[in-house]
């Protein structure tokens, strides 16, 4: 009998690997693509790639919201770029306990809703002391990939983000 298989959780951010902002106009002559405006729209909504969806629902994973956008990136985002609605970490209230100054505040949510499991995360946040604690709290494999902001995901990004997850995706264990 053949076992299920469990894929990685995939923790996106929306603003920095969504929705690029900060290229000057070296970087970007031309300024941002926009693909279209909607009214009453956040103006920013205009920089989503619709090509992002179908990126991300090729690879190998569970993809999880991992965003302040919170369940508005279902609303907003999700039908913008093509994915179906996706769960969505919760945010634990600040805390007086919390690593501030050290790792960036949804590092423990995130290890907390993966409950061992191996998973990547996307954010323009990502910084090395967010690598040391989840190595050192997390019991699984964990790829903490920074996106450059500027550009967004891009080619080189799934590319890494594919090859990770491929190699992480396991037998899920069955009881009988």
């Amino acid at each position: 009998m053949t076992s299920p298989v469990q894929r990685p959780l995939l923790f996106l951010d929306v603003d920095g690997p969504l929705i690029p902002f900060g290229a000057n106009s070296h970087e970007l002559p031309d300024g941002y693509p926009a693909y279209g405006t909607q009214p009453d729209a956040n103006p920013l909504l205009a920089r989503l790639d619709p090509a992002l969806g179908p990126r991300l629902l090729a690879l190998p994973c569970e993809l999880v919201w991992a965003t302040t956008w919170m369940a508005d990136a279902n609303a907003w985002v999700a039908p913008r770029i093509g994915l179906p609605d996706l769960p969505v970490v919760s945010w634990p209230d600040p805390s007086e306990n919390d690593d501030r100054g050290r790792t960036h505040w949804k590092t423990r949510a995130l290890v907390d809703y993966a409950a061992g499991r191996p998973f990547a995360w996307v954010d323009d946040e990502v910084a090395p002391a967010d690598r040391t604690w989840v190595r050192a709290h997390h019991p699984a494999p964990a790829l903490l990939h920074r996106v450059d902001a500027r550009f967004g995901l891009t080619p080189t990004d799934f590319t890494t983000l594919a090859a990770w997850l491929r190699g992480h995706t396991r037998p899920q264990e069955v009881t009988a």
